[in-house]
């Protein structure tokens, strides 16, 4: 039998951290951690979800992020956040954007779903997160501001290729994400 998969949480809230646990802690592995600093150390063991908070004290959610990016982590990450997302998500490296408050289906959902899609190929995983932050996007921002901003429009362009580029790896995807992702293209 193999072991569960590890998530790890990084919130500078102790308790939330521990709410979150507690939703997961039946299926996973889970650990915390309450601030950046702690939370790099955690990843010298694998890691393969981490949600993490962008806005916390000393090293901010953002940093731990593009520590975990430039060390070529190969880990599925989640920003759980109070920050209401801005064009400045378009550089950040994650995989999913859940703005608090979170309920516990929503993120065992997002757990379940980042684990799925981290079998997937480079290109699929890419897509998705590219995803991702378009709908984080668009529930923010009115239409007419996305237009008018260039890094949305390459955003968009790039999700084009992206999805020209993943035709070829449909098959790879279980009912769920085929539905997800023709649902996200016509939005």
């Amino acid at each position: 039998m193999s072991a569960p998969p590890t998530v790890l949480i990084v919130d500078d809230e102790p308790d939330l951290a521990q709410l979150y646990a507690s939703w997961l802690g039946d299926e996973y592995d889970v650990e915390t951690a309450y601030d950046g600093a702690t939370a790099l150390e955690q990843f010298s063991r694998p890691v393969d979800v981490a949600l993490l908070d962008r806005r916390m004290p000393g090293m901010s959610g953002d940093e731990v992020l593009e520590a975990l990016r430039d060390r070529q982590a190969d880990c599925s990450v989640a920003m759980i956040t109070a920050v209401d997302p801005d064009f400045d998500i378009l550089e950040l490296g994650f995989d999913a954007y859940l703005t608090k408050p979170v309920g516990a289906t929503e993120l065992r959902s997002v757990v379940d779903r980042l684990l799925r899609r981290s079998e997937y190929t480079d290109t699929l995983r890419a897509f998705f997160a590219k995803l991702s932050k378009r709908e984080a996007l668009t529930e923010e921002k009115p239409q007419f501001e996305l237009e008018a901003d260039e890094r949305y429009q390459r955003l968009e362009a790039e999700i084009e290729t992206l999805r020209r580029e993943s035709e070829a790896h449909l098959s790879e995807l279980d009912d769920e994400d085929f539905e997800a992702l023709f649902y996200r293209l016509d939005a």
